[in-house]
C-alpha cells in the first residue's frame, strides 16, 4: 500500500472550523478520509452514525422535448474532439449550452427551462458562433467585464469570442493578439499569473495540419492588453486535455497535460511547472515525476481522499487513472490509487462486449447530493477499433463512504450505446440536481433531467445542496484558481475552481455542492492570491454568491 493512499493515511486539519464534527467510533482513534470527505474520529465517543451513500438518481431522457438537435460529425478529423461549453450567456442564472459540431456548424443554445421542468432550449444562431471545424469550446471571462467569453478550439484556426450579454458574441482575437495557427487543436486551459490584467492561456495542439504528427501545444501569455508570441510547450505528444492546477496546494499553478500515446514513441503525459514571469520548465524525473504513458483522453481533478491534496483522473483506452500524490505536496510524485478506489472502469459493465473501453470526458460531481463526490466518464470507441469494445457505454461511478466508487449508470437509466465524447453535469433546470449533457460522435446530443428518486421530482430524498458562485474585483472577477470549503456536522469538502480539463469542453457558473443530511453548511473560500475569506454559514438548497470582503453570502432565488 503506498503512502498516498488516504485509506492508509488519514489526515484531517479543523483549524478555524466553526462546527462540529462528529465524533464517530472506528477502529482507531485519529481521522480518516473517505468518500471526498475529511472525517475527524475521537475514540471512545458515542454518536450517530456515519453518513450512508444515497442510491443513484433517476435521469429522465428530455433530448425529444429538449428543443436540441445536434451531433458532431465529420471524418478522420473529428475522431477526437467533440465537447461542450455550458455558461450563462445572457445573464439569467441559467447554464446555456454551445456545442462543439466538427464539420457540422457548432450552435449556441439558450436555455428557456422552467425551474424544476422538462429541459427546454432554443437555439441561437449566428455566424459569429455557428462556426465549422469546431472541436471544442472553453468559456472565461477574459477581458473581466462581467460577461463570459468563449475560447473556441478548431480544426483550423482557433477563435475568440467576446461576450457582449443576451448571448450576443463578436470576434476578438485580433483585438486580443491571439493568432489562431491552423493545427488540430483540442484542449485549453487558463489560469491568471500574479496581477495580470489578462489570464494566461494554454492551447493543446493534437496533431500539426499536416494530420501525421503530434503538434507543438502554446503557452499565451499577456503583455499589458494583449498577448505576446506564443511559448512552445516542446516536446509535444498530441495533447487532448490540459489543466491549471495548484496541484501542490503552494499557490503555484502548474500545467498538466493528457497525451496520446497512439502518435508517439517516446513521450508521456506531461507535468509543466509554470512559474509567474519565467519560462515554463517541464518537470522531470529529477523532480521527483515518475513517467507516465496512457492514451490520455481527459482529465479531471479533485479532492477525492479528503486530505486537501487535488487527485487527477485521467482517462485512457482500457487503462484509466487516479492519480494521487505519494508522500505529500513536496514532489510531483504520483501513485495510482484507481484499482482500490473502483474506478478503473477498464471494460464495458454492459452491453455483452469485453474488449477494453475508450474513456474520454471525465468529470467529479454528487449526481445524488450525498456529500460523496462521484465520476461520471463518457465511452465511446474510436473509430471502427476493432481491438476496443464497439458497445461500450458511459459510466457513473458513485461515491461511497468507504472512499470507493460503485457502477450506478444502468440504475439512473442512462445506459446507452452511441460513440460518447464530450458532457457536462450541470443544473440546467435550477433545482439542485445535477443534470447530464452528452455530445455524440455521428448522433445526437443527448440531455438527461435529473430527477431525483422520486416521481414527483421531489430533491430531498437524494439529499441537500448547496451552489456557489464567486465574485471578486477585476481582474478575474470569478475567482478562477480559488479553493472553496465546504464544512458540515459530516466533514469537510475541498473544491479548486479551474478552467480546463475534461475533453474539449468546459463549465462556468454555480460550483455544485452535495450536503447529505445537513440543512446547513460553513462555507470559506480561500481566494486565487492566497488571501483567507472568513466562514460563511448558509441554508442548504440554496444558489448563494460569495463576493470578496463580505461576511454574508448572497441568495439567488431562481424563477420562471
Amino acid at each position: 500500500m503506498t503512502t498516498s493512499d488516504p485509506i492508509a493515511s488519514p489526515v484531517v486539519d479543523d483549524a478555524g472550523r466553526r462546527r462540529r464534527v462528529p465524533g464517530w467510533v472506528f477502529v482507531a482513534a485519529g481521522a480518516i478520509a473517505v468518500g471526498g470527505l475529511a472525517f475527524a474520529l475521537t475514540a471512545g465517543t458515542d454518536s450517530e452514525e456515519p453518513p450512508a451513500a444515497a442510491p443513484a438518481p433517476r435521469f429522465v431522457d428530455d433530448t425529444p422535448v429538449s428543443g436540441v438537435d445536434h451531433a458532431y460529425t465529420g471524418g478522420f478529423d473529428y475522431f477526437v474532439g467533440g465537447g461542450v461549453a455550458t455558461f450563462d450567456c445572457n445573464d439569467d442564472a441559467r447554464p446555456d449550452l454551445y456545442f462543439a459540431g466538427g464539420a457540422s456548424p457548432a450552435a449556441l443554445y439558450r436555455n428557456t427551462t422552467p425551474v424544476g421542468g422538462p429541459l427546454q432550449f432554443e437555439k441561437a444562431p449566428s455566424p459569429i458562433t455557428d462556426l465549422t471545424a469546431v472541436t471544442g469550446a472553453y468559456p472565461i471571462d477574459i477581458d473581466s467585464d462581467g460577461h463570459l467569453d468563449l475560447v473556441v478550439l478548431r480544426h483550423g484556426e482557433n477563435r475568440i469570442l467576446r461576450g457582449l450579454g443576451d448571448c450576443r458574441f463578436e470576434p476578438a482575437s485580433d483585438a486580443l493578439g491571439i493568432e489562431g495557427g491552423d493545427a488540430w487543436t483540442t484542449a485549453f486551459s487558463a489560469s491568471w499569473e500574479g496581477d495580470a490584467g489578462l489570464p494566461t492561456m494554454a492551447f493543446g495542439t493534437y496533431l500539426d495540419a499536416d494530420l501525421t504528427t503530434c503538434g507543438t501545444s502554446l503557452l499565451a501569455r499577456p503583455e499589458g492588453a494583449v498577448y505576446g508570441t506564443p511559448i512552445p510547450l516542446s516536446p509535444g505528444y498530441c495533447t487532448l486535455s490540459m489543466l491549471f492546477s495548484d496541484w501542490s496546494r503552494t499557490g503555484q499553478r502548474d500545467l498538466r497535460l493528457a497525451n496520446d500515446r497512439h502518435y508517439y514513441t517516446d513521450g508521456s503525459e506531461q507535468l509543466w511547472e509554470v512559474p509567474p514571469g519565467e519560462e515554463p520548465r517541464l518537470y522531470t524525473q529529477a523532480d521527483g515525476w515518475r513517467p507516465l504513458q496512457v492514451w490520455g483522453m481527459g482529465l479531471a481533478s479533485r479532492d477525492v481522499t479528503g486530505d486537501g491534496m487535488p487527485e487527477v483522473f485521467i482517462t485512457s483506452q482500457g487503462d484509466n487513472k487516479l492519480q494521487s500524490l505519494d508522500g505529500g505536496p513536496a514532489l510531483p510524485t504520483y501513485a495510482d490509487i484507481a484499482l482500490r478506489r473502483g474506478v478503473t472502469a477498464q471494460r464495458p459493465y454492459a452491453g455483452g462486449d469485453v474488449l477494453p473501453s475508450t474513456a474520454w470526458h471525465p468529470e467529479f460531481e454528487d449526481v445524488n447530493n450525498d456529500g460523496f463526490v462521484d465520476l461520471f466518464l463518457t465511452k465511446g470507441n474510436v473509430e471502427g477499433q476493432t481491438d476496443h469494445a464497439m458497445r461500450d457505454p458511459s459510466n457513473l461511478l458513485l461515491g461511497q463512504p468507504d472512499g470507493t466508487f460503485v457502477e450506478g449508470a444502468e440504475a439512473a437509466g442512462i445506459t446507452r450505446y452511441e460513440r460518447a465524447r464530450g458532457a457536462a453535469l450541470v443544473d440546467l433546470d435550477l433545482d439542485g440536481l445535477l443534470d447530464l449533457v452528452v455530445v455524440n460522435r455521428e448522433a445526437p446530443a443527448t440531455l438527461w433531467r435529473n430527477a431525483g428518486d422520486s416521481e414527483s421530482n421531489d430533491t430531498s430524498p437524494m439529499g441537500h445542496w448547496l451552489a456557489v458562485g464567486l465574485e471578486q474585483p477585476a481582474p478575474n472577477v470569478n475567482g478562477v484558481g480559488a479553493w472553496i470549503e465546504v464544512s458540515t456536522d459530516s466533514g469537510t469538502t475541498v473544491r479548486e475552481v479551474t478552467v480546463g480539463g475534461g475533453h474539449a469542453g468546459g463549465q462556468a457558473g454555480w460550483i455544485h455542492t452535495g450536503l447529505g443530511t445537513a440543512d446547513d453548511a460553513d462555507v470559506r473560500v480561500t481566494w486565487p492570491d492566497g488571501e483567507v475569506g472568513e466562514w460563511i454559514t448558509v441554508d442548504a438548497d440554496q444558489f448563494v454568491t460569495i463576493t470578496r470582503g463580505s461576511n454574508e453570502a448572497t441568495a439567488h432565488v431562481p424563477t420562471g
